[in-house]
């Protein structure tokens, strides 16, 4: 039970990181074509390592090759001058050493077969993993670059938006606001002064003084009037 808790939570801290890293390389794309350009490349350095040994192998069993065919040349050659000279003891055992020699070039020959194919196959993966390399070094320096454009193009942007005239537009908007509330304020201190009650006794005052002048005006043109009519019946 206490093992398969601990595992669970080794399990979730392990996915918690591999989402941080993963946020981090959104981040710096750079970092993540590093991690895996190095990896691909201790891969590299290791396969190798095995193409290597593989490869020491191969010219191991050629040169053991060699010196089994030499040395069956020379038993071969031997066994002739026995059989030739009537050595059959030398010559019995000339030819099991012969048949031995035979048996063994045999083997070598097979097993040089297959250091040769699995020496191939290695150097095949080794040039396959080195281009792969340079394939994903070429990508990071054109995606990287690629990436500086359009942080580039972004940043352009950014300082356009900021040189747009909504601002200026605003502000001078906010400017006839305050001009026309200050135009009402004016009429309407205009219209509340008259309609005060001031404003109206003043204008009662003047409406007065106009009547009164009025009749005034018609008292003196009756007068007038009256004193043409006396004139006129005394002249009769």
């Amino acid at each position: 039970m206490a093992n398969g808790f601990f595992s669970r939570i080794a399990n979730l801290w392990r996915g918690f990181l591999s989402l941080w890293i993963s946020d981090i390389e959104k981040e710096h794309p750079e970092i993540a074509y590093e991690n895996a350009i190095n990896s691909m490349v201790q891969k590299y350095s290791k396969l190798k390592s095995a193409t290597a040994a593989i490869i020491r192998r191969r010219e191991d069993l050629d040169e053991r090759l060699k010196r089994t065919n030499a040395e069956l040349a020379q038993t071969e050659a031997e066994l002739n001058v026995a059989v030739e000279t009537n050595q059959d003891d030398l010559a019995v055992i000339l030819i099991q050493k012969k048949n031995q020699l035979s048996a063994d070039l045999g083997e070598l020959k097979t097993d040089a077969e297959t250091a040769q194919k699995d020496a191939d196959s290695a150097k095949s993966s080794l040039i396959g993993v080195q281009s792969e390399i340079r394939k994903l070094k070429a990508e990071r320096d054109s995606m990287l670059a690629k990436m500086q454009s359009a942080q580039a193009r972004l940043r352009i942007q950014e300082q356009l938006d900021g040189l747009s005239v909504d601002a200026e537009v605003k502000a001078l908007d906010n400017v006839r606001d305050h001009i026309k509330n200050t135009i009402a304020e004016a009429n309407l201190g205009k219209e509340l002064s008259e309609s005060s009650l001031d404003s109206r006794l003043s204008a009662l005052r003047n409406q007065a003084g106009d009547v009164q002048a009025r009749q005034q005006l018609a008292e003196l043109k009756a007068k007038k009037a009256a004193a043409q009519a006396a004139a006129g019946q005394k002249t009769m």
